[in-house]
């Protein structure tokens, strides 16, 4: 007697498919500090700081004001926490007795690219009252290489804020620039060449020492005027000074 198995099989085939199941919704990111200082630094590298509000990194992480409320209190969080991870970034030295203002040097040089990959954050470290762990790790190698090369406690934490507001505003004032580069309302921002075409052409009896001098008051390429500029304060931080004299009140 012939199987039956064929005909079971033939009918198992043509019978109704049992529907798919509701597919799962994919389990949400769960919103970490992490999370939203990478959102914060994306939205100021492409956006620039101005945009960097609590609203727009709600949108970037595709939630609400509230969830972020659960990990931060204010705006001023987020530059705590945008500053903290750059200067997490820095590489800090061995302090050396011997070689203490170039490791200095290097150490602001690194802190001022760091700031410049995002236009307009350093605004963010200006008036900061530094307590992210990363930036103080920062200000910690910063004053142990000073000391060893000698600077009395004082000087050398006074050296390390006139440093730091250098650099903020170093960084600050180059993305300023790079923005009205691109703005199409801007197109005054001169050339170098310009520029001393315009100074050279100022009234001699009015201004002669900047007719006289405009390629030196538009020299320097690159970070030149940056380094001199440090080398300023670096190079006048004297080893086993007395340290700066509080004003006397009169």
């Amino acid at each position: 007697m012939p199987s039956d198995q064929p005909r079971r099989g033939r009918a198992a085939r043509h019978a109704p498919q049992p529907a798919d199941p509701a597919p799962t919704p994919p389990r949400r990111e769960p919103i970490t500090l992490e999370r939203i200082t990478d959102a914060a630094l994306h939205v100021v590298a492409t956006e620039g700081y101005d945009s960097l509000t609590v609203r727009r990194i709600t949108h970037v992480l595709g939630t609400g004001p509230s969830s972020l409320y659960a990990h931060i209190v204010n705006k001023d969080d987020i530059d705590d926490l945008i500053i903290g991870r750059l200067c997490s970034r820095i590489v800090l030295p061995e302090p050396d007795p011997a070689t203490w203002r170039a490791q200095t040097h290097d150490v602001c040089g690194q802190l001022r690219d760091q700031f410049l990959m995002y236009p307009g954050i350093s605004r963010a470290a200006l008036a900061m009252v530094p307590t992210n762990l990363e930036t103080l790790r920062v200000n910690e190698g910063l004053l142990a290489i000073l000391l060893a090369g000698g600077v009395a406690p004082r000087t050398a934490a006074w050296a390390i804020d006139s440093l730091s507001l250098y650099v903020c505003a170093y960084a600050l004032e180059r993305s300023l620039l790079g923005q009205r580069q691109k703005h199409p309302d801007y197109a005054w921002v001169l050339s170098r060449d310009e520029l001393v075409g315009r100074f050279e052409a100022l009234p001699a009896d009015r201004f002669p020492q900047i007719r006289r001098h405009a390629a030196e008051l538009t020299s320097g390429e690159g970070h030149d005027r940056f380094d001199f500029a440090l080398g300023l304060i670096i190079d006048n931080l004297v080893p086993d000074g007395p340290g700066p004299v509080a004003p006397t009140a009169s």
